[in-house]
């Protein structure tokens, strides 16, 4: 289990409560009923990530038009720098992607927790293929 500051969890909290649009999008069309567990506004060391499955090692962060700023992608350059540090794979999906192509995003992120998941991880996985 990773390590976490236990005073954002009040702010986690609030944030799992006030998600944006794009975020309470992928959670409840996707993220929440895919079969390898994820959790939102996860506090994982000095920060909260949108979106963290552990089994993948993967965190997901849904950037909005702020975080293009120059002094924004500095700090996300770091946090994200931090976060792989902590042996996180760590995919920037722009909200933009989310409203023009959500099934491509799930498609991907689907793909990028296959590559990421032990072997014998995905023997256990229940397949997706075949579902409607």
């Amino acid at each position: 289990m990773k390590e976490y500051n236990k005073s954002n969890i009040p702010l986690a909290k609030t944030l799992r409560k006030n998600m944006t649009p794009w975020e309470r999008k992928l959670w409840y069309e996707f993220l929440n009923a895919y079969p390898i567990r994820f959790q939102r506004q996860k506090s994982i060391g000095n920060y909260i990530v949108d979106f963290y499955c552990a089994k993948a090692a993967l965190v997901i962060e849904i950037d909005g038009g702020g975080h293009y700023t120059e002094e924004k992608t500095e700090k996300d350059k770091f946090r994200t720098n931090d976060l792989e540090r902590m042996n996180l794979k760590i995919l920037r999906i722009c909200n933009t992607e989310i409203t023009d192509n959500f099934y491509g995003v799930c498609e991907y992120i689907d793909l990028i927790v296959k590559q990421s998941l032990p072997q014998s991880a995905l023997q256990t996985a229940p397949s997706s293929e075949g579902a409607e």
